[in-house]
């Protein structure tokens, strides 16, 4: 039987995390969690762990202080693997991520998908009530990584994401420095460097109810800036090939 660990980094969500749980477990009640928390001031992390104590399928991992969301999630891959799970979710505790859509993913990880990607840009996909300049930002992040890298995925800057663990395995995860939708984009480039099956199931991405969003200025241009840098790298190396010096592609710190 396959075991699934979904990972739920927070950072004040007292109010939307159980809320998330509850449909989470009722879509897809043999998955175990783990709450990821940065030392939630609002104590999101007490929360978990009263939770925890009333649920074995719950279990929480403290960080000393907000360190950032790729980080958060390298440490729950990193737990995760030495768990012994199959499969690890990338899952946001506030609700914009569906968990109704997660079986959906789940099947297509059991089809075969190294990767499964709950896509708001591909044919099905959608958001809901996002302000149009959000709307265009992400549309315009994702037309322009996908130009640069030259990758068939529609939305390389989607958190929603279920990993087969052997492909987490082959990927040097203490090496992975990004944040936010640079995290993303790098975890896509590295998946498909090493061989792995890429695969997206649309979703409808639904705007937070409850708390603030975490996402900067600064997060945004840490990504177009990396992007830029690996899609020169990925250039370079596709010249070298084609002059007979072949080296494998990735994606740079």
């Amino acid at each position: 039987m396959t075991t699934t660990l979904v990972l739920i980094p927070t950072y004040d969500e007292v109010e939307s995390l159980p809320v998330t749980l509850a449909r989470l477990f009722a879509a897809a009640p043999t998955v175990d969690v783990l709450v990821i928390d940065d030392a939630s001031p609002d104590g999101t992390g007490a929360l978990a762990e009263s939770m925890a104590a009333d649920d074995p399928r719950i279990s929480v991992l403290h960080r000393p202080g907000k360190q950032g969301l790729g980080a958060a999630y390298v440490a729950g891959f990193l737990e995760g693997l030495a768990r012994g799970y199959d499969v690890l979710v990338e899952m946001d505790a506030d609700g914009s991520h569906p968990p109704e859509r997660l079986p959906a993913m789940l099947d297509a990880v059991a089809a075969g998908a190294d990767l499964v990607i709950g896509s708001r840009w591909m044919r099905g996909g959608s958001v809901v009530d996002w302000p149009l300049r959000r709307e265009l930002l992400s549309r315009g992040a994702n037309v322009y990584a996908r130009a640069v890298l030259a990758t068939h995925v529609h939305d390389m800057t989607a958190g929603y994401r279920a990993y087969r663990a052997d492909l987490l395995r082959s990927i040097p995860l203490d090496e992975v420095r990004s944040q936010g939708y640079g995290f993303q984009i790098e975890m896509t480039l590295q998946a498909l460097d090493a061989g792995g099956s890429v695969v997206e199931v649309p979703i409808a991405f639904r705007e937070r109810e409850a708390g603030v969003s975490k996402m900067s200025g600064a997060i945004i241009g840490e990504a177009f800036t990396k992007v830029a840098g690996w899609g020169a790298g990925r250039a370079l190396a596709r010249i070298r090939a084609l002059l007979g010096r072949p080296e494998r592609v990735t994606a740079p710190r």
